[in-house]
């Protein structure tokens, strides 16, 4: 009689015409079972934290992605927009030709200025305390051309900087120093007077013309810029410039351009481009980047795995359907379509809705981490620590179609045992206890 069942059986699944992939058929049926029922609560279950496990991933690895990205391009920002792209510094002669030397590198092409400095530290010293500083020698028209200081005066302004004596300094040494836009303050110099009892140190004080914040701390703390041909006199170098800081219009695209300055200045000089002077600095960031994204990506693995275990357990709770199902005529195949769009459908939207967390997170990036700092009492990104003074956050398309797509990629991959579980399974056997 059970031979006789099998032929049956095994007759009428081959007699049924197979029905077309993926037809409304197989997504309804795909549709039942993401339906939980009273005697299914424990695979929801498993389904919903399977789910919850793809869309916080997905979220966390796009947030985590952005704000790296964010940390890269405003500290490169920061960094490049106010020590320029390529440095010139003179070998063997000293560079007193500067001004020459500035209008021939302004014209190479993609050159977008060349600044000449004289720079020195110094100890600037203030009401309240004492700081160390770093102070540069600048031309008004060329400090105007610095748009993270232009751009950002405070308070006092920039206007006849090159006929008075004052300097203008950032907020952070202001506020440490208890300063104001009138104030004088004292810079002090190890290297000063040459008398016969030796060097005496150098100590003058400038008032402040102007109160500048560029929002990275470790600048806004140690910067200090005064009229060039002052800085010159207060650091005993004559006509001389310490060296010429050039901004190109591509900051990638300096090695390429690093022969047609040289060839532009004419003299012997020491040409040394961003990426030399920060190498150590960017690596780690991107390193720190890379570990981070292999690291989130787990998250997003194992809410890949969770999918496997839920289906596994469905695909045995539905042993009876499957067994129904293929002796009503439904093709191994029309079976494990079925599961597949089950298991992927919950990758599917699990990957929409993290993108969509994602996007909404890291817009609002700034104003979440300002409500979690007040509703904790604490300082959750310390511009001390991280350089900048808000959090930031740079979606990049590229990377997030790739977060999606390998989301939705493990997410269909985690599928395809289960299926082929369910399409293996033989009817017979599934209804002989039956």
């Amino acid at each position: 009689m059970a031979a006789v069942d099998t032929a049956d059986v095994d007759g009428g699944a081959q007699s049924a015409a197979p029905t077309r992939p993926f037809s409304a058929f197989e997504w309804m049926i795909a549709g039942r079972y993401l339906r939980s029922r009273r005697r299914e609560t424990f695979i929801s279950v498993i389904a919903g934290f399977s789910f919850a496990g793809i869309m916080l991933g997905v979220a966390t690895l796009i947030i985590v992605m952005a704000v790296m990205n964010g940390f890269r391009s405003e500290l490169l920002g920061k960094i490049l927009g106010i020590n320029g792209h390529m440095l010139v510094q003179p070998i063997d002669l000293p560079l007193t030709d500067y001004d020459a030397v500035s209008a021939r590198l302004e014209g190479v092409p993609d050159v977008v200025s060349a600044i000449p400095f004289t720079e020195g530290q110094a100890l600037v010293s203030g009401p309240s305390a004492n700081l160390g500083a770093l102070v540069r020698g600048i031309y008004e028209s060329d400090l105007r051309r610095i748009p993270l200081i232009a751009q950002n005066v405070l308070s006092g302004t920039l206007d006849g900087f090159d006929e008075g004596s004052g300097v203008a300094i950032g907020s952070s040494m202001a506020e440490q120093l208890g300063l104001r836009v009138g104030d004088k303050i004292t810079i002090i110099s190890p290297r000063g007077s040459v008398t016969p009892m030796g060097v005496t140190p150098r100590l003058k004080a400038y008032p402040i013309s102007a109160i500048f914040q560029i929002g990275m701390s470790e600048y806004d703390a140690t910067f200090l810029f005064m009229p060039l041909p002052e800085a010159q006199g207060y650091f005993n170098m004559d006509t001389k410039a310490t060296g010429i800081e050039i901004y190109v219009v591509d900051p990638d695209r300096v090695g390429v351009m690093r022969k047609a300055i040289e060839e532009a200045a004419e003299r012997p000089a020491f040409v040394t481009d961003w990426r030399q002077r920060n190498v150590t600095f960017f690596s780690a960031l991107e390193v720190e980047r890379n570990v981070m994204f292999i690291i989130l990506t787990l998250i997003v693995l194992v809410a890949a795995l969770n999918i496997i275990s839920g289906m596994i357990m469905l695909v045995k709770d539905k042993g009876k359907d499957i067994a129904i199902l293929r002796t009503m005529g439904a093709s191994r195949g029309a079976i494990m379509r079925i599961f597949l769009i089950t298991g992927a459908s919950i990758g599917c939207v699990g990957t929409l809705a993290g993108f969509v967390l994602g996007l909404i997170v890291c817009l609002n990036i700034e104003s979440i981490r300002q409500f979690v700092s007040w509703m904790t009492s604490t300082e959750l990104f310390s511009p001390e620590l991280y350089f900048l003074s808000k959090l930031p956050a740079d979606i990049d398309s590229g990377e997030t179609i790739s977060v999606l797509l390998m989301a939705l990629l493990l997410s269909l991959l985690a599928t395809v045992y289960p299926a082929w579980r369910a399409a293996r399974l033989d009817p017979v056997e599934a209804l002989r206890y039956e």
